[in-house]
């Protein structure tokens, strides 16, 4: 649906184009970037004016072209008076960053859950110490906030913020967006943007916005946890799909007949490669857990021949799943997180040779397979990414908050209610 006549509109997408280019090519002038984006000079002389005011861009120093007349003025964005805050709402830990337009971490913090069981708790947890940071001083002291993301492991619907299933904490249809805007009301973060999506799309996000790589797009981020699932990135846009949903690669069949998964289905990647389906494989379906996790690791990393043998099976079939998404989507860029990294090169490079043996017989590069820019805070920084992303793209922002919720809550109350069991 295009929207015609808002001047309003118009204006923001003309100051964020500024804001993009540069963020791609810090130290044009202002007579560059009227050449580049195709505005006048006046009008990105007036544009860049705002922008520096509201503290999204800075001058640097004056450079020499050798041409006559006055020195060109680069400009870049500016990393010392805006603010973005993230949060990770993960299986048993939150974990919560305020970072600036470049993504550097500024503040941050990890709240272990009192009972992941219990949503409204842990929610309320988090959205205190996102309060307790808008209220900060220290690194964030004097900064003006511009909004909060946030990173949910399980369905979500953006448009609403609500999150449908999260099965590995159990929470179901669970209103994450309306819960955070009532506490912040009355705080400085009160009416500020706030962003709900799934961990797999945020933490994709953040490799787009902060990484600062060029030519990797389009980019996958495979999330591998207790489950599986993507964020994908395509001509510089998250891929959400129709209804938020895009991405649950958990539940692609890499095995027809293979072993059985929560979702009703055989041989789905969460059955395969999942840490929820290794740790039932190693040690029987005792139901996966933090502990059992770390025994995991620790036995896989001694070289013990049942966790061994199972790591290695895992990591083939996560090479035949990179096989499918390198097909699908021809990506510059696959980007493996998750918890299950800890398996490190025990996971890694039996996929990587199953898939070099693909590429091999096709006689085509594969695409660059690398590890997350940013550790364990790769969710929480994915949080401030989204904030970033859509504020610099107002019209995406408005398509996600246009897509219809009627249709979307109830093809989400049916995938809820069902034996589906999402990443």
């Amino acid at each position: 649906m295009i929207v015609a006549g808002d001047q309003q509109l118009l204006k923001q997408i003309n100051r964020m184009a500024l804001v993009r280019q540069l963020c791609s090519e810090p130290g044009l002038s202002r007579a560059a970037l009227a050449e580049t984006v195709g505005l006048t000079k006046s009008t990105v002389s007036l544009l860049v004016r705002e922008l520096m005011d509201e503290g999204w861009l800075t001058e640097t120093e004056l450079r020499a072209t050798g041409a006559l007349g006055r020195r060109a003025t680069p400009l870049q964005l500016d990393g010392s008076r805006l603010a973005l805050l993230g949060a990770d709402l993960g299986i048993d830990t939150a974990r919560i960053v305020a970072t600036n337009l470049l993504g550097e971490v500024l503040e941050e913090r990890v709240l272990p859950y009192q009972d992941g069981a219990d949503a409204t708790a842990c929610i309320a947890a988090v959205g205190e110490v996102l309060v307790e940071l808008s209220r900060a001083g220290g690194a964030l002291a004097g900064r003006t906030m511009l909004g909060a993301g946030i990173g949910l492991h399980g369905v979500v619907d953006d448009a609403t913020g609500v999150l449908h299933y999260a099965p590995h904490l159990g929470w179901r249809n669970v209103d994450v967006g309306s819960q955070l805007r009532a506490q912040f009301d009355g705080t400085p973060l009160a009416g500020l943007p706030l962003f709900i999506q799934n961990e797999a799309n945020v933490a994709a996000l953040a490799e787009l916005e902060f990484a600062g790589q060029s030519g990797a797009d389009p980019l996958i981020y495979l999330s591998i946890g207790y489950g599986v699932g993507a964020g994908i990135i395509v001509n510089g846009r998250l891929m959400t799909g129709q209804f938020g949903f895009a991405g649950e690669v958990g539940h692609t069949i890499l095995q027809q007949g293979g072993p059985p998964c929560s979702c009703g289905r055989r041989g789905c990647a969460d059955a395969l490669i999942g840490l929820q389906a290794l740790v039932d494989e190693v040690y029987g379906k005792a139901g996966v857990s933090p502990a059992q996790a770390d025994r995991l690791f620790e036995q896989s990393a001694a070289g013990e021949a049942t966790a061994a043998r199972a790591v290695e099976a895992a990591g083939r079939n996560l090479g035949v799943l990179l096989n499918n998404l390198w097909v699908a989507f021809d990506p510059m860029c696959i980007v493996l997180g998750g918890a299950a990294l800890r398996l490190g090169g025990r996971l890694i490079e039996p996929a990587r040779r199953v898939l070099d043996d693909y590429a091999s017989a096709t006689l085509l590069p594969a695409p660059a397979i690398r590890t997350p820019h940013f550790g364990l805070n790769a969710i929480a920084i994915g949080g401030c990414a989204i904030v970033r992303h859509y504020l610099m793209r107002p019209f995406v922002a408005q398509e996600t908050a246009r897509r219809s919720p009627a249709k979307s809550s109830a093809l989400a109350a049916e995938l809820a209610t069902s034996s589906w069991a999402w990443s």
